[in-house]
């Protein structure tokens, strides 16, 4: 699919879609004959993943790192070795998240309080 479609699908810019495959979020894009880049569905499994850690403020080294890791989790010839650290990863980053999730949630607290007192009338 075109990326025009993937923006539409993933409600990313085209200027982020392009600059995830610049900076090895997404492999790079096949080419149509005419030019245009040409997606398939897992870089619009990729592209809502990397949506969903964006908030979580992960680097880009970090993204890259667990897409890495989920796409050689998903390989067929992943050795159970392999596989057992390779789970170890994705857990500590699921603790990661986890914490990072936490102090958003600690934030949005903080937002809420100062709305509300934004909104007592002044004496």
């Amino acid at each position: 699919m075109q990326i025009g479609d993937v923006a539409e699908r993933t409600s990313l810019s085209l200027r982020t879609i392009r600059h995830y495959e610049e900076v090895g979020l997404l492999p790079e894009a096949q080419r149509s004959p005419g030019g245009f880049r040409l997606y398939t569905e897992d870089a619009v499994t990729r592209l809502l993943l990397i949506k969903q850690m964006k908030p979580l403020d992960f680097t880009l080294e970090q993204m890259r790192e667990i897409l890495d890791v989920r796409q050689r989790l998903a390989s067929p010839r992943c050795s159970d070795k392999t596989r057992a650290g390779l789970q170890a990863t994705l857990e500590d980053y699921q603790r990661l998240a986890d914490d990072k999730l936490t102090e958003l949630r600690r934030k949005v607290e903080h937002a809420e309080a100062f709305a509300a007192h934004l909104r007592e009338p002044l004496s």
